[in-house]
Protein backbone atom coordinates (compact mmCIF):
# COMPACT_ATOMS: atom_id res chain seq x y z
CA UNK A 1 0.00 0.00 0.00
CA UNK A 2 1.47 2.98 -1.04
CA UNK A 3 1.49 6.32 0.95
CA UNK A 4 0.07 9.45 -0.34
CA UNK A 5 0.50 12.60 0.75
CA UNK A 6 -2.37 14.89 1.16
CA UNK A 7 -2.80 18.62 -0.70
CA UNK A 8 -2.19 21.31 2.21
CA UNK A 9 -5.89 22.62 2.21
CA UNK A 10 -6.72 18.76 3.36
CA UNK A 11 -4.58 18.73 5.65
CA UNK A 12 -5.53 22.27 7.13
CA UNK A 13 -9.26 21.35 6.77
CA UNK A 14 -8.84 18.13 8.71
CA UNK A 15 -6.58 19.92 11.22
CA UNK A 16 -9.32 22.55 11.88
CA UNK A 17 -11.86 20.10 12.33
CA UNK A 18 -10.36 17.50 14.68
CA UNK A 19 -9.16 20.55 16.78
CA UNK A 20 -12.64 22.28 16.79
CA UNK A 21 -14.46 19.11 17.73
CA UNK A 22 -12.45 18.77 20.98
CA UNK A 23 -12.83 22.39 21.69
CA UNK A 24 -16.09 22.14 21.57
CA UNK A 25 -16.04 18.70 23.98
CA UNK A 26 -13.59 20.48 26.38
CA UNK A 27 -16.22 23.83 26.52
CA UNK A 28 -19.18 20.85 26.65
CA UNK A 29 -17.28 19.35 29.67
CA UNK A 30 -15.77 22.87 31.63
CA UNK A 31 -20.00 23.86 31.90
CA UNK A 32 -20.65 20.50 33.30
CA UNK A 33 -18.29 21.37 36.19
CA UNK A 34 -19.32 25.31 35.84
CA UNK A 35 -22.93 25.45 35.79
CA UNK A 36 -24.62 25.35 39.16
CA UNK A 37 -27.45 23.22 38.81
CA UNK A 38 -28.37 20.43 37.47
CA UNK A 39 -31.31 21.62 35.16
CA UNK A 40 -29.11 24.06 33.45
CA UNK A 41 -25.68 22.19 33.88
CA UNK A 42 -27.49 19.21 31.40
CA UNK A 43 -27.18 21.52 28.58
CA UNK A 44 -23.62 21.95 28.05
CA UNK A 45 -22.12 18.53 28.14
CA UNK A 46 -25.34 17.44 25.72
CA UNK A 47 -24.53 20.22 23.02
CA UNK A 48 -20.86 19.97 23.45
CA UNK A 49 -20.89 16.11 22.59
CA UNK A 50 -23.15 16.34 19.73
CA UNK A 51 -20.90 19.53 17.85
CA UNK A 52 -17.77 17.66 18.76
CA UNK A 53 -19.02 14.33 17.48
CA UNK A 54 -19.54 16.30 14.48
CA UNK A 55 -16.44 18.01 13.62
CA UNK A 56 -14.28 15.27 14.27
CA UNK A 57 -15.81 13.37 12.23
CA UNK A 58 -15.82 15.56 9.56
CA UNK A 59 -12.11 15.44 10.39
CA UNK A 60 -12.05 11.89 8.70
CA UNK A 61 -14.28 12.13 5.85
CA UNK A 62 -11.86 14.67 4.62
CA UNK A 63 -9.21 12.98 5.18
CA UNK A 64 -9.71 9.42 3.77
CA UNK A 65 -12.12 11.12 0.85
CA UNK A 66 -9.36 12.72 -0.43
CA UNK A 67 -6.84 10.13 0.60
CA UNK A 68 -8.78 7.75 -1.70
CA UNK A 69 -10.21 10.01 -4.18
CA UNK A 70 -13.75 8.50 -3.22
CA UNK A 71 -16.29 9.78 -0.68
CA UNK A 72 -16.02 7.86 2.60
CA UNK A 73 -19.42 7.98 4.44
CA UNK A 74 -18.94 5.50 6.80
CA UNK A 75 -18.27 8.04 9.61
CA UNK A 76 -21.60 9.55 9.21
CA UNK A 77 -23.17 6.84 11.29
CA UNK A 78 -21.52 7.91 14.29
CA UNK A 79 -23.36 11.35 14.02
CA UNK A 80 -26.43 10.05 13.22
CA UNK A 81 -26.07 7.62 16.22
CA UNK A 82 -25.17 10.51 18.71
CA UNK A 83 -27.46 12.58 16.99
CA UNK A 84 -30.21 10.30 17.83
CA UNK A 85 -29.14 9.31 21.04
CA UNK A 86 -28.27 12.54 22.81
CA UNK A 87 -31.59 14.10 23.02
CA UNK A 88 -32.84 11.36 23.85
CA UNK A 89 -30.43 10.70 26.78
CA UNK A 90 -30.83 13.95 28.04
CA UNK A 91 -34.94 14.09 27.93
CA UNK A 92 -34.81 11.30 30.06
CA UNK A 93 -32.14 12.07 32.72
CA UNK A 94 -34.69 15.48 33.03
CA UNK A 95 -37.51 13.80 33.64
CA UNK A 96 -36.03 11.98 35.95
CA UNK A 97 -34.59 14.25 38.03
CA UNK A 98 -37.88 16.63 37.77
CA UNK A 99 -39.90 13.65 39.07
CA UNK A 100 -37.45 13.43 42.08
CA UNK A 101 -37.22 16.75 42.97
CA UNK A 102 -41.13 17.14 43.01
CA UNK A 103 -41.38 13.98 45.18
CA UNK A 104 -38.80 15.82 47.81
CA UNK A 105 -40.88 19.13 47.05
CA UNK A 106 -37.80 20.52 45.71
CA UNK A 107 -36.93 23.33 43.48
CA UNK A 108 -38.19 22.77 40.12
CA UNK A 109 -38.45 24.96 36.75
CA UNK A 110 -42.00 25.52 36.71
CA UNK A 111 -44.34 23.38 34.53
CA UNK A 112 -45.80 24.64 31.63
Amino acid sequence: MSAHTLPLWAEVLTALFAVAGAAFAAIGSFGLVKVPTFFRRIHTPTLGATLGVWCMTLAPIIYFSVQGRSLFLHAVLIVLFVALTAPVTTIFLMRAALFRERQKQGDVPPQG
